[in-house]
């Protein structure tokens, strides 16, 4: 089976040791310090691996997110922000722009960049589960569950951590209101296609998968959008991708609309609706060519060979036939010059973001120590001079590659995930 799904590099950072003199005073001080430099070193390293359970990146998160809330929250009835907040710098590159750092002084640029790192996984992790030659039902519902848990991360950092942050909104960085908004419709889109797979599997009524693949269609447009005012250099590839995707399952709703209007005996419609499919789909083929030749960064899909994508076609084409046929023959109803609308509204296998809640705060941190902390001793705010003598990239990171089938699945529905 090739790749059905189109991935963004993880972001890279630079190693931090919190190693604050001054600024801790004790051993339980120290400790906290310590236990950040750790946590922080082991989720990074599991994060480019996505072969590892979800249990084990889940225990990672929690530690280091647990311990990272210390410089985050305010400990004081009277704090507006957490004197600490500002004490370490932090370099990290972003998924859409190379190896490029974008640096800031606030804990709360680290909890968004890892944050995004972690949803990042599990996009990568359901990638993984999905190329499989014929994963089981369980591992389908994996797939399913953690493009939710992805889409809710995304959505926990755009409604709860940027507006924090000064400085978010610059062309293409992931903390740009626009590009997490696609990554939500991203996964969500992704999770829907799980869903709608499934129905096509079990053979439920055309309507509801019409409806199903409408809303589908609709998701990634809707990440299409969010990155249309963006630069084209940077984000084109990505584009195509929803492009695609946009006009493969507009087909889809079309095809099966097709069959729920023919129950109907509104044959006219039904053949009208199918042109427009079989059109759909020949757009969806010549956007999968434009995505392979559009530059870009990450693990690339390649749909068109995928079986889901190639059944479509001659579904199509015999559905059409045989309304064309059903019309001439029975109903000699008119055929409209515009297509049917459609305005399709799935009841049932809708996907929606899993919300994301962040750990309780670790143990270790107490008002007592957080008094001990002496922020007068972080490091000050460079200037411009020192900035410059730092390394403006950072390499890529090295994830480990994920071998795939090229077999294709023996379902009905050509999808291994159903």
């Amino acid at each position: 089976m090739s790749y059905w799904f189109h991935r963004n590099p993880l972001k890279a950072t630079s190693t931090l040791t919190f190693e604050l003199a001054g600024v801790s005073t004790d051993d339980k001080t120290r400790q906290i310090f310590a236990q950040m430099r750790q946590t922080r070193g082991k989720l990074l390293e599991l994060l480019t691996d996505p072969n590892h359970e979800t249990v084990t990146v889940e225990k990672a998160v929690n530690d280091y997110f647990s311990l990272l809330l210390g410089l985050i929250q305010p400990f004081e009835e009277n704090e507006s922000e957490n004197k600490l907040r500002r004490a370490i710098k932090y370099r990290w590159t972003n998924s859409l722009l190379g190896n490029a750092v974008k640096e800031q002084q606030d804990s709360v640029f680290e909890a968004a960049s890892m944050a995004i790192n972690v949803a990042l996984w599990y996009t990568k992790h359901a990638a993984k589960l999905a190329a499989k030659e014929e994963p089981d039902m369980e591992e389908a519902k994996e797939v399913h569950k953690c493009l939710k848990i992805a889409a809710g991360i995304f959505t926990y950092v755009k409604d709860d951590l940027i507006g924090r942050l000064s400085d978010n909104t610059e062309n293409a960085i992931d903390t740009d209101s626009r590009v997490l908004d696609a990554y939500i419709y991203h996964c969500t889109g992704e999770a829907q296609e799980v869903t709608l797979a499934r129905a096509v599997e079990m053979k439920h009524s055309p309507s509801l998968i019409a409806a199903l693949s409408y809303e589908t269609s609709q998701l990634y447009q809707k990440a299409d959008d969010a990155l249309q005012s963006l630069d084209i250099k940077v984000v084109g590839k990505w584009r195509k991708y929803f492009q695609l995707k946009c006009e493969f399952y507009k087909a889809y709703a079309y095809c099966y609309q097709g069959e729920t209007l023919l129950a109907q005996d509104k044959c006219g419609e039904a053949v009208r609706g199918l042109q427009e499919g079989v059109k759909c789909y020949e757009k969806s083929e010549a956007l999968c060519k434009e995505y392979a030749s559009t530059k870009g960064l990450g693990t690339f899909a390649r749909p068109a060979n995928h079986l889901f994508f190639r059944k479509l076609g001659p579904v199509l084409k015999r559905t059409l036939e045989k309304c064309e046929r059903e019309n001439g023959m029975i109903y000699h109803q008119k055929v409209a010059y515009d297509p049917p609308v459609l305005e399709l509204k799935a009841t049932y296998g809708l996907a929606a973001p899993e919300p994301f809640t962040p750990p309780a705060l670790n143990p270790l941190w107490s008002k007592e120590v957080y008094e001990k902390m002496n922020s007068k001793m972080a490091p000050k705010p460079e200037n411009d001079k020192d900035k410059k003598d730092k390394p403006t990239e950072l390499p890529p990171v090295k994830e480990k590659e994920t071998p795939m089938s090229e077999k294709d699945p023996g379902t009905f529905s050509g999808c291994v995930m159903s």
